[in-house]
């Protein structure tokens, strides 16, 4: 701890977000919290870089430019090994969540009943939208099957706000290359035993039209993954 004030590590994984970027770093750096921000421009070919370059000089911002397109889960690793807050958390650079819900996630964690907290848009009933029913229905698939593998008791296994203890994100020594980050830390958390703790927070979809990037293979990975680590060692 920071001394009585945590200071929350924010990564933002960008691959051409040229659309959303500017007003989702804006909304990011009007969060009343002690933060650092990392944004990590994984190989976009849009404007991203250079809407990136005013932000490079900015106090509380750190961009890193990867050359080629790696995938969202190797940009979350990149990040997390510069992260020097005692919280980190997941913001994707859309305008799909709501940065101000990281305050009351950061107020859980800093009561020190959890070591993990999982923003869940199923848990708002104001939630009444999503991207479309196939991006429902996967991600009700993956939380259904996290909850049959590991016993869990989460409602959005699939949401894109996990905040977790820094240093107990980086003792599970992830693997992700891609959008398998969210299963992967999900069922290591699992295998130890990790409390997950749940708060509701708001949802704004975008369709695919709109530029959402993942689908249906990727829900397809992340129950493989799942899987996959539940019968590793």
């Amino acid at each position: 701890m920071h001394g009585s004030v945590p200071v929350l590590s924010i990564i933002i994984p960008v691959y051409n977000e040229q659309e959303t970027l500017l007003i989702l770093l804006q909304r990011v750096a009007a969060v009343q919290l002690d933060k650092e921000i990392l944004v990590i421009n994984d190989g976009s070919t849009d404007a991203t870089r250079e809407i990136l370059e005013a932000f490079e000089s900015k106090p509380g911002f750190t961009v890193i430019n990867h050359e080629h397109n790696y995938g969202k889960g190797h940009a979350i690793r990149t990040a997390l090994a510069m992260a020097r807050g005692d919280f980190v958390v997941i913001q994707d650079a859309d305008l799909e969540y709501d940065p101000q819900d990281l305050v009351k996630m950061v107020r859980l964690l800093s009561a020190r009943s959890t070591q993990v907290v999982y923003g869940s848009r199923r848990l708002n009933a104001d939630n009444k939208k999503h991207s479309g029913l196939c991006y429902f229905l996967g991600g009700v698939l993956v939380t259904y099957v996290s909850r049959w593998l590991y016993g869990l008791k989460i409602t959005d296994e699939a949401t894109c706000y996990k905040m977790f203890d820094t240093n107990l994100l980086k003792s599970l020594h992830l693997s992700c290359e891609r959008f398998e980050f969210c299963p992967e830390v999900t069922a290591k958390l699992a295998k130890r035993k990790i409390h997950i703790a749940e708060v509701p927070i708001s949802y704004f979809p975008r369709s695919k039209k709109e530029g959402k990037k993942i689908g249906w293979r990727d829900a397809v990975e992340a129950v493989w993954t799942l899987f996959k680590f539940k019968v590793r060692n």
